[in-house]
């Protein structure tokens, strides 16, 4: 076992710096579909993995509106990166205050008219290391699941048409799907919110622990299943729209990143953690959509649909072991 352990590890490894090599090669003229009034929204982007995905953004020539539910916190992060040299511009954002999504939702288009990239990373987890409590679980559906929900909603009807296509990239960090989640045929909207809804029920009344639910950093990992789910749902949606008019939508996970969401306890760096998320973003194939990636590579596993159950179980074990993508 040690030995598997140690394996993974090397591949993991190695993997990252590939990675890095890769963030130095500069995209072709033909890769770049982008330009500086190509605008950039990164949610939750005063710090961490949001504040690189921002400064990555702008190094590759985009216009980048960072964003912060805390003013001067926003200002400041703003005035480090455009002390680099960068195209940086701020606006308050709170995802789980309407008033405030307006009030940007109208900054936005009366300053650029429309943008070409969301970025969905605000994010809150209030269990580090081994505690798996539900006390903050509220909290934390209304803010990643909910908040995601309504900035993709709210900026929609900003999306620039163009012919290399809009994108939105929603951050996640678990990778197994329940499996009344995982029919994309039958999944909607409202079977993602009562999936929800009977999570934090079961957790107003002390029953969570008996609902199947992932056993580790619980409330966080329903959260993004439900990220997962409409990430799925929103690209079904979104592909019925005419050429010239695409939306790409895809979600991805960063790993588990040095941050203060982490307790700095972390493997990976923040750049690496950044790096998937800046790749979706800019990613030249514009037909890529309703897929999960981690480590500029796509997870995915084919299965029968009565199967779904034991796929989430192998899906999770193959990435976070070996770290590969599986098809079966």
């Amino acid at each position: 076992m040690g030995g598997n352990k140690e394996r993974a590890r090397e591949r993991r490894e190695q993997r990252l710096q590939e990675i890095s090599l890769l963030r130095t090669i500069p995209y072709s003229d033909h890769q770049r579909w982008w330009s500086k009034e190509t605008i950039a929204v990164v949610t939750g982007s005063n710090r961490g993995i949001g504040f690189e995905i921002a400064r990555q953004l702008a190094a590759h020539g985009l216009t980048v509106v960072l964003t912060s539910r805390d003013e001067c916190v926003g200002q400041e992060a703003t005035r480090v990166l455009r002390e680099g040299g960068l195209d940086v511009a701020f606006h308050q954002l709170d995802v789980l205050d309407p008033s405030s999504i307006q009030l940007f939702v109208d900054w936005i288009r009366q300053t650029y008219e429309g943008i070409h990239v969301l970025v969905n990373n605000a994010g809150v987890n209030f269990n580090v290391g081994s505690d798996n409590s539900v006390e903050s679980a509220h909290m934390v559906v209304a803010t990643n699941y909910y908040g995601t929900k309504n900035m993709i909603k709210a900026m929609i009807p900003l999306m620039r048409p163009s012919a290399a296509g809009a994108r939105i990239v929603n951050r996640i960090e678990d990778l197994n799907l329940r499996r009344k989640l995982g029919d994309l045929d039958t999944l909607t909207e409202e079977l993602i919110d009562r999936t929800v809804a009977t999570f934090l029920q079961q957790v107003d009344d002390g029953t969570w622990t008996s609902g199947g639910w992932p056993q580790t950093f619980t409330d966080y990992s329903v959260s993004k299943l439900a990220v997962n789910a409409y990430t799925r749902l929103m690209a079904k949606i979104l592909s019925d729209r005419p050429e010239g008019e695409k939306i790409y939508v895809n979600c991805y996970c960063p790993g588990w990143v040095k941050t203060a969401m982490t307790g700095w306890a972390g493997n990976i760096s923040v750049e690496d953690g950044a790096d998937t998320g800046v790749w979706l973003a800019l990613l030249p194939d514009q037909a890529v959509t309703g897929k999960f990636f981690a480590e500029r590579r796509e997870i995915c596993l084919a299965v029968r649909r009565d199967d779904r159950a034991l796929a989430s179980i192998i899906l999770w074990w193959a990435h976070e072991k070996l770290g590969i993508s599986v098809k079966g």
